[in-house]
């Protein structure tokens, strides 16, 4: 059974704009901390933003800060990611993931307690 499922992705120019969407099932989104990650190809996994339970407050990598914005949508299960400017360094597999106990304590450390996964969008940028 699939609880978050991404999509959104494809193959653009440098200068466009893409915006994923993740999609939860889950009974206790309102609860976790929901975070994207991505992982360009070859390269390890990184957390690009995260959106905190409760009050939703967000946080970006510093690589994407100012063109990366996550938001939120609780009555509809969503976490968005809205990517502007697109760069070719921004290519990758798009992961949103969730963390229900830690607070999200481990997003800019490769997500290790995030222990919901959706199966990936795939970004290209040329």
């Amino acid at each position: 059974h699939v609880q978050l499922v991404e999509s959104g992705g494809g193959s653009v120019q440098a200068g466009q704009s893409l915006r994923l969407t993740c999609q939860d099932s889950r009974r206790t989104f309102s609860r976790a901390s929901m975070a994207w990650f991505r992982q360009p190809p070859g390269k390890e996994r990184e957390g690009v933003g995260i959106v905190y339970s409760g009050e939703g407050y967000t946080a970006y990598a510093d690589s994407v800060k100012g063109r990366f914005t996550l938001s939120r949508e609780k009555d509809k299960k969503t976490v968005y990611l809205q990517i502007n400017n697109l760069k070719p360094e921004d290519s990758g597999t798009y992961y949103c993931a969730a963390d229900l106990h830690s607070d999200g304590a481990t997003w800019t450390d490769g997500g290790s307690d995030f222990g919901v996964w959706g199966q990936g969008t795939q970004v290209t940028v040329s």
